[in-house]
């Protein structure tokens, strides 16, 4: 698998050469644009037409809105968009501006405001533009040589005249009336084979659903094949430099200058010539990895493939059938108090990697393991072996070779539910009746607001209340035993300039940068804004826990402010920002021995959190079975099943838990892909191929895969963390953690 950035580097390097390498034919212009020219999309003309008026080049409509593009006109004035410009950018309101500038440039003006937008990638001055009857526009210089087209960029289509250089690609649309760019690629690799594969693919062989099958014709990064479409209508791949044909795919070889010659990839994946050739059967769809999403599965109907919903399952968004599906019951299960069905299904095949694995003899058997497992949500049956998964599955698919067995959890009733009867239609025809009703329901309506606002009334006062007795028994004990500052609320604003320069905010109050002793000592201030008792609540947790504290890595509270309803907290000021600032802000990430320091530094200040301060506090806390706290994927899995929590509590990693910016769908999730470089010995990925002693890096990933395991009693404690980073310590290999989707 490329990585992240070897494969970016190769799709933006794809899409240059694409827009640079083709071959265009010199043509005449007989109807030239000159500089100073401009369109508008509700004002005739919107756009500039070929001499023949076959093509035209401008703005056409996409929903309330417009796009920039060119567009061949059929029959009834019926238009086919064949290229379109900056096609993944919104599209445009009836306020855009499309002009031939004075000084040589072709832009597109979006708005009244004046945001300016080049079609073309040229750096040349422009003398003049060509709206062409081949379907292609063209910027001239003054030499009348053509400095900048759309053949050279194309999107979607080749037309007549036109070639696919090697590395050249087309994108399908996302749908017939939306243009950008869809989920399926056309490429003319450098070895000369013509494939066809999913747009966000790496650049391997394997991963085409569809080639032309010249593969071997050409060198690597040296190949002289092409895709062309020639002038007498012959769709072929050929060498350009002898202009030799290799594979000829179609040949309609029309006398008729009226017909329009096409090759397209469409909405489907499907490459297509006209009505007379196309490279893919719709029906064989269903063999592409990826043409349905997540937990969903292709099956056809009249020939024609579409996706369909794993059992338990409903469609993530029912128009857009290739996003996928997603559990559509609460998870109940046998460790929940509950109990769940279970569907088979016969002919199931998935690729996905179980999280466990087990040689069992009968289908029974197989159904029941996945039964009894709260973990397990589908099961697959090969005999003599049975997998069992947790949802997203991908890749799923029908296959009646396999005579395998799948098991999916679907919701169940519980025993007293009843089945919904839908109830008979009654219709009044009376008006007195209709009136009468209406009176009834205003007046049920007028009642239900009143007593939602005396409810409301008498709910606000009694918090009230509560909060005044809690300001008036607990303050006075909330320092018992602390050695803290008491500081006034008119102080506190002074050191803080008014609350003026802001540092962070959280979910219960926003932290100020602050100076005491005469700007001699910087402080920060956090200031709760939570009102009444969760405000409160915050307040004495925090004096109590972090006030008792006292650790080299840890940040320490100076003192408090307990005015009235007023709370704020005084803090030591970290004058080199937070850890996260170092770690992902940073304009230099830290070297690995920084890394490695920091990682020891971080589990010494959780060990004494955890087990040596006079008030051992679990990850954010003191010891108590309250409120959740934190962010997901820094939390034990304690915290999201509601079960005791322990001090083994605390996970550290080097890198954010989730990167949704990632294009590589396995490194969206940090300990997912992690495991999966541990497993197969390429640790060195994960550190960007940075030079690091390995063994090191090996024992740190161990450390961070013990201490995510889902089962508490296999999670070490943070003193086993400390003397395993220290290296006193020897670390075992460790088990798959059942809460990493494989």
């Amino acid at each position: 698998m490329a990585s992240t950035s070897t494969y970016t580097v190769f799709f933006l390097l794809s899409i240059s050469f694409t827009c640079g390498g083709a071959q265009t034919q010199q043509k005449q212009c007989s109807h030239p644009i000159r500089l100073g020219s401009s369109l508008h999309p509700t004002i005739i003309p919107s756009s500039w037409p070929s001499p023949s008026s076959q093509f035209a080049f401008g703005f056409y409509s996409q929903g309330n809105d417009f796009m920039v593009g060119i567009w061949s006109v059929g029959i009834d004035n019926n238009i086919t968009v064949v290229w379109t410009a900056n096609r993944d950018d919104p599209p445009v309101t009836s306020k855009a501006t499309l002009k031939l500038t004075k000084s040589g440039k072709l832009l597109l003006k979006t708005d009244e405001q004046g945001k300016e937008k080049p079609i073309s990638t040229t750096s040349e001055t422009a003398f003049f533009a060509c709206m062409l009857d081949s379907g292609n526009f063209a910027l001239y210089n003054k030499n009348n040589s053509i400095i900048w087209d759309t053949f050279r960029c194309p999107t979607d289509t080749i037309l007549k005249g036109q070639m696919l250089p090697p590395g050249g690609q087309l994108f399908s649309s996302v749908s017939d009336t939306n243009h950008s760019t869809g989920r399926y690629r056309l490429r003319m690799r450098y070895d000369g084979n013509l494939v066809l594969e999913l747009a966000n693919s790496v650049d391997d062989a394997s991963e085409a659903y569809w080639e032309s099958g010249t593969g071997g014709y050409g060198k690597e990064y040296d190949s002289k094949f092409s895709l062309d479409l020639n002038d007498a209508g012959i769709l072929q791949i050929i060498n350009s430099t002898s202009m030799e044909s290799v594979q000829n795919f179609s040949s309609l070889e029309s006398n008729n200058s009226k017909t329009i010659y096409r090759a397209t990839l469409d909405v489907v994946g499907v490459f297509r010539f006209n009505m007379e050739w196309s490279a893919f059967e719709d029906r064989d769809l269903c063999k592409v990895n990826g043409f349905c999403g997540f937990n969903s599965f292709c099956t056809l109907n009249d020939d024609k493939p579409y996706c369909a919903c794993l059992p338990g399952t409903d469609f993530v968004d029912a128009n857009h059938e290739s996003l996928g599906c997603v559990r559509n019951f609460a998870k109940v299960g046998r460790c929940r108090g509950g109990k769940d069905n279970i569907t088979t299904t016969q002919n199931m095949m998935w690729n996905d990697i179980p999280f466990t694995k087990e040689p069992i003899s009968t289908k029974e058997e197989c159904l029941q393991s996945c039964l009894e497992d709260c973990n397990c949500e589908a099961a697959l049956f090969t005999n003599p072996c049975c997998q069992r998964h947790k949802l997203p599955l991908r890749y799923v698919r029908r296959d009646t070779s396999t005579g395998t067995l799948a098991f999916f959890k679907v919701g169940k009733r519980s025993w007293n539910e009843t089945i919904p009867v839908k109830p008979p239609v009654i219709e009044f025809k009376s008006k007195k009746v209709i009136v009468q009703i209406l009176v009834l329901i205003l007046a049920f309506i007028a009642f239900s607001f009143l007593g939602l606002g005396i409810s409301g009334v008498y709910m606000f006062k009694i918090r009230v209340l509560r909060y005044k007795r809690l300001k008036e028994s607990e303050i006075l004990g909330l320092t018992k035993g602390l050695t803290l500052n008491l500081f006034s609320y008119d102080e506190l604003r002074r050191t803080t300039n008014g609350f003026k320069e802001e540092l962070g905010k959280g979910s219960f109050g926003t932290v100020y940068k602050g100076a005491l002793y005469k700007g001699k000592k910087l402080v920060a201030v956090k200031r709760l804004e939570k009102l009444v008792e969760e405000g409160e609540r915050e307040f004495r947790a925090e004096m109590q826990a972090i006030g008792r504290t006292h650790h080299k890595n840890l940040v320490q509270l100076l003192g408090y402010c307990a005015e009235g309803s007023k709370r704020l907290l005084v803090y030591e000021y970290m004058s080199n920002g937070s850890l996260a600032d170092v770690l992902f802000k940073g304009v230099r990430h830290p070297n690995w021995d920084e890394r490695v320091r920091i990682a020891l530094d971080v589990a010494r200040g959780i060990f004494y959190l955890h087990e040596e301060c006079k008030a051992p506090i679990i990850h954010y806390q003191t010891r108590t079975f309250t409120m959740v706290r934190g962010t997901r994927g820094y939390l034990a899995p304690e915290w999201q099943k509601n079960t005791p929590i322990s001090v083994k509590t605390g996970i550290i990693c080097c890198r954010r838990n989730m990167d949704v910016n990632a294009s590589i769908l396995e490194e969206i999730v940090l300990f997912t892909w992690v495991y999966k470089c541990f497993v197969a010995r390429e640790l060195d990925k994960i550190v960007g191929g940075e030079e690091v002693d390995k063994r090191t890096l090996e024992n740190m990933v161990k450390v961070g895969l013990w201490c995510i395991q889902d089962e508490p009693f296999l999670r070490p404690s943070m003193k086993s963390v400390v003397l395993m980073l220290e290296g006193i310590t020897d670390i075992s290999s460790p088990p798959c953690p059942t809460n990493i989707p494989m």
